[in-house]
């Protein structure tokens, strides 16, 4: 039986934290594991550039995110890991996706239109103002990220449905212009998928700097757990427990023996301060033996690089050919050699 591929991303634009671990990570590496799956994961070092114009920042990023993926225990023998600038075949896809996507596809991805909307809110701005061909058909460089290997499931936050929904248009295109060459991909929107919300009760986003790095040392992570906003309630006053960003942290941590106990205590009223410190507390419990590897692995760069390379040449086994394949399929000659 053929495995099914699935393909995950990470934007290398900061450091992991709670939320991408509860939503993401967690359920990736899980996957890695699964011997019916196919699992290709990488850092999205070229999709970072869109937004960051930090070059220190999203090389360090990318050691950062993975090291955490390597930290957490990812089966590299089953997975695919790579970075994404290491496969030089993608940026092609990307030109002979753009050849045959259509401009309106474009106009209707959500950030282009927010990023319009924005502009226009002010005044005599031009809608397009600060806005760059990167942002506008990063949708393209996603589908090619899906496209070059086939993937059949992307799981994906609600927000990045739209993005799934344009791959599969553009693949169908593309198939049909110059033959079926592309499968349809998936998105996967798991049921039970963990939003975190941050510090200040908005989605944890590095956007809103309102994060909990996911391998902060213990005091630095219970500072900050101790600093998320809760209500005025007193010690005694029963609390409820639905969008209270203490519970939905805890929840993405507890079993549902815990999750009936800390409801049982929410009813009873039990205090903020309480309930930060039974939080801290389950967090670092899990998190705690990774952290360790996370720091062991930051001390020795060669060897998570020596990981990246590995899973590119895993990678460029695959696109390689198939680039070779496509080039031949648009009329361009295929490269001598590859």
């Amino acid at each position: 039986m053929s495995k099914s591929i699935v393909l995950t991303g990470i934007t290398t634009t900061g450091t992991p934290h709670l939320g991408n671990y509860a939503g993401a990570i967690r359920p990736a590496i899980n996957a890695s594991k699964d011997e019916r799956v196919r699992p290709f994961y990488f850092l999205a070092d070229y999709h970072a550039l869109i937004k960051c114009n930090e070059p220190a920042r999203v090389k360090q990023s990318s050691l950062e995110i993975a090291a955490t993926w390597l930290a957490l225990g990812l089966d590299t023998e089953n997975a695919v890991f790579y970075r994404q600038s290491d496969v030089p075949e993608i940026l092609e896809l990307t030109w002979m996706l753009t050849c045959v996507t259509a401009k309106g596809l474009m106009n209707r991805a959500h950030a282009y239109k927010a990023a319009v909307a924005e502009n226009e809110e002010t005044e005599g701005n031009d809608p397009d103002k600060g806005i760059t061909m990167g942002l506008f058909s990063y949708p393209i460089l996603m589908a090619a990220d899906i496209l070059m290997f086939n993937a059949n499931k992307v799981p994906v936050g609600k927000d990045q449905i739209q993005h799934i929904e344009m791959a599969r248009d553009i693949a169908s295109r593309f198939n049909h212009i110059y033959g079926e060459h592309f499968v349809l991909p998936e998105a996967v929107l798991a049921d039970n998928a963990a939003t975190l919300l941050g510090l200040d009760g908005r989605k944890m986003s590095k956007s809103y700097n309102n994060t909990i790095p996911l391998f902060e040392p213990e005091k630095k992570l219970r500072k900050l757990i101790n600093k998320i906003k809760t209500n005025s309630l007193e010690p005694g006053e029963p609390k409820d427990p639905e969008g209270c960003t203490l519970f939905g942290i805890y929840q993405a941590f507890a079993n549902p023996h815990e999750l009936d106990a800390i409801r049982t205590s929410y009813a009873e009223g039990i205090a903020w301060g309480e309930m930060k410190q039974v939080l801290f507390e389950k967090i670092n419990d899990e998190i705690a033996p990774a952290r360790e590897r996370y720091e062991a692995l930051l001390q020795a760069p060669e060897h998570i690089e020596e990981q990246l390379q590995l899973g590119a040449e895993k990678a460029r086994a695959i696109s390689r050919p198939f680039v070779q394949k496509l080039r031949e399929a648009v009329g361009i000659t295929p490269i001598v050699g590859s």
